[in-house]
């Protein structure tokens, strides 16, 4: 497992580290940097290894984004720190970034993640960075030349690395600062600083400590690994290129602080439909949705499972939902089997949300989606038929999250060929099946007269039945689907034949009338085609049996 290269021969106690800026809802993406530190957290305390995982809320950041309505109330407090915006009106919330991050907090209960939370605000406000702006003040020149020499990127002689909260505006994104005497630094609130929001042309001198204002944040990175004593922090590969924000803040650590950065975790996108997620962009899923979504213990496993290296691209269709319930539902079977491996131990270990987390019974997330399209049938009854036992308290209660995350899916992620309802009456559609389609209905009823029970036999039977029509398979589904819910696509055939009442099948496809003369035109080949098959067979053939029959009086 990956976890293991992370917390291989390290010793004494560990602070882990990671952190949001609440700038709008929070995407799922962010899920991804808290669940890989809670999984360290998880196996350093495994390992006997105290630790602690610190996560911080950088809602000292401006707001940097203009609303696109230009009537928005919002628009004045552009440039200002996050937390000293209103919330949006009916709100609970005591600012913007307590509105968004909240919401985002719950979360982390429902998942068990054990993070102690802290707030930019109040370590700027109470001082503790203090002492961290002080050093880095005074060393402006030096981080002028290590912004110049990791990142090629060229400061003014007289810029310093820090932003004021304008004691006349209220905004922190526009402004600068030129000089620093050891106790005040000189301020200028540039109206054309930047694009998104316009500074009020104030200028003076003012403390920079006690929340005046703070430092960019690729120092006040390196700031925080200083003044809380961070060992482990990890990156989304956007911070970790060469010459990005992870090394100008390492270096910033080394060169200015004298301390050596902490150990690092560089992490791939979490992607949705192949798209990079953006909170004050509105792009993507909302971490909100996607628990309100995934079972706990299977939404830590879409995060964690796999090297946090590899991009993990979410996708809602219903191939992408069946292969993720099924990777873990085979962990859980093998732990019950008994044949559990240090792997499957891991995981389900990095995954646990509850005690049960890991013992239960599943019930496969497809049939879930199908047998919840069939109202006429009581789930639980059919599926304690198949497990061939009561449903115990703990089973029945990981049964409802994921019929609860069936449902969400069809609500608000299938796509419509993924949602199907059978047809009281032949669905028009079907009118339109050639001969061919509607010959295989007729053999399939009579074949399903004394068939089998189980879906899997059915659905072994359909292929059969298809080989003795001359019919293609894919066009053999697509009649029984055509016929039973008016689409080309749908549920796995053989189950949801064996969910439905066999008489009311049979009659439906015995109603699917055809013409022999048409039949047998559609299906007819030449005899030049027919001995240049025979010819192809190469000696596979032992012998031909030809029966001959008038039809329509020829």
């Amino acid at each position: 497992m990956w976890i293991d290269t992370v917390v291989n021969n390290l010793e004494g106690h560990q602070i882990l580290n990671d952190s949001k800026t609440p700038s709008g809802r929070i995407h799922v993406g962010s899920l991804r940097g808290v669940l890989i530190h809670d999984a360290v957290l998880r196996e350093l305390r495994r390992k006997g290894l105290s630790a602690t995982f610190l996560y911080g809320i950088d809602d000292y950041d401006p707001m940097d984004e203009v609303p696109t309505d230009p009537s928005s109330p919002i628009l004045q407090h552009v440039g200002r720190p996050l937390c000293d915006i209103p919330p949006p009106p009916g709100s609970h919330a005591t600012d913007l970034a307590d509105h968004y991050i909240q919401e985002f907090l719950d979360i982390f209960k429902e998942l068990n993640v054990d993070a102690s939370v802290y707030r930019m605000r109040d370590l700027y406000r109470s001082g503790q960075f203090n002492e961290a702006i002080d050093i880095i003040l005074r060393h402006a020149a030096l981080v002028r030349e290590i912004y110049l020499k990791v990142s090629n990127s060229k400061r003014a002689e007289d810029w310093h690395p820090f932003q004021v909260v304008c004691p006349n505006c209220g905004k922190i994104g526009t402004t600068v600062v030129s000089a620093y005497d050891g106790r005040e630094v000189t301020f200028h609130c540039k109206p054309d600083l930047v694009q998104w929001a316009k500074g009020c042309d104030a200028r003076g001198q003012i403390s920079p400590f006690d929340g005046r204002g703070k430092l960019p944040w690729k120092l006040e990175w390196a700031a925080k690994w200083h003044s809380l004593g961070i060992t482990i922090e990890g990156a989304g590969k956007d911070h970790c290129t060469k010459g990005g924000s992870r090394d100008i803040a390492s270096a910033v650590l080394r060169e200015i602080f004298k301390k050596s950065p902490p150990k690092n975790i560089p992490y791939e996108f979490f992607l949705v439909g192949g798209a990079k997620m953006s909170s004050s962009k509105g792009i993507g899923s909302a971490a909100r949705d996607m628990a309100d979504f995934l079972p706990p213990e299977i939404l830590r496993f879409l995060m964690i499972g796999s090297d946090p290296k590899k991009t993990v691209n979410f996708d809602a269709s219903l191939q992408y939902m069946v292969k993720l319930f099924n990777e873990y539902d085979q962990h859980l079977a093998h732990r019950s089997s008994g044949n559990e491996s240090e792997i499957t131990r891991n995981i389900l270990s990095l995954a646990q949300c509850s005690p049960t987390s890991d013992s239960y019974q599943p019930i496969n997330f497809q049939l879930i989606t199908t047998l919840i399209q069939l109202p006429h049938l009581n789930l639980y009854k059919v599926v304690e038929e198949q497990a061939g036992v009561p449903l115990n308290e703990v089973n029945k209660a990981h049964l409802e999250q994921r019929i609860k995350a069936a449902k969400y899916w069809l609500a608000n992620l299938a796509a419509p060929e993924d949602r199907f309802t059978v047809q009281e009456s032949l669905p028009v559609v079907a009118q339109g099946l050639a001969a061919r389609h509607r010959a295989f209905l007729h053999q399939f009823a009579d074949a399903l007269k004394d068939g089998p029970d189980s879906g899997d036999d059915i659905q072994s039977l359909i292929f059969a039945t298809a080989r003795l029509t001359p019919i293609s398979q894919p066009d053999a589904f697509k009649a029984i689907y055509n016929a039973l819910i008016g689409k080309e696509r749908g549920p796995k055939a053989g189950s949801l034949i064996s969910f439905l009442d066999r008489q009311f099948v049979m009659r439906r496809f015995k109603e699917m009338t055809f013409s022999q003369d048409a039949f047998l035109s559609e299906v007819s080949i030449s005899m030049e085609a027919f001995y240049a098959w025979l010819d192809g067979q190469a000696g596979s053939v032992e012998s031909i049996q030809i029966s001959c029959e008038s039809i329509s009086g020829k």
